[in-house]
């Protein structure tokens, strides 16, 4: 497949991922405090700075792997990075994706669901 759209979409993982990983790392009491009402009638209502533990470090896998892959890519040609990236990626939305449907944010699920695509597309290019 082409490295170009390979490279876009690995361009987008790593900004959704990496942006998205600083606002909780920077705003960290704010995402605590939001979460643990979204999530108060769920099982995870007493878990949720330990689930955002868990969802900021592969945030920071996702974004990191897909950088490194998109430097493979220009570099040697190589993909394995960026399929590892993809993956991770496609992991972390099918994580966030459990967590809202979970807390019947539906409309949140389906953002989701928006992001979930293209990971899914470049985990395919990569593979």
């Amino acid at each position: 497949m082409n490295n170009a759209a390979s490279i876009l979409l690995l361009i987008f993982l790593a900004l959704t991922f990496i942006q998205s990983a600083y606002e909780k790392l920077f705003y960290w009491q704010e995402n605590v405090d939001w979460l643990k009402e979204h999530f108060a009638k769920t099982r995870l209502k007493n878990l949720v700075p330990l689930a955002l533990v868990h969802l900021v470090i592969l945030e920071l896998i996702s974004g990191i792997l897909s950088v490194v892959g998109v430097i493979e890519l220009l570099v040697s040609n190589g993909r394995t990075f960026g399929f590892y990236g993809a993956i991770f990626s496609s992991i972390t939305l099918l994580m966030m994706l459990f967590g809202q449907r979970l807390a019947k944010d539906y409309d949140g699920a389906r953002t989701i669901v928006i992001y979930f695509i293209p990971a899914v597309m470049a985990v395919y290019w990569l593979n």
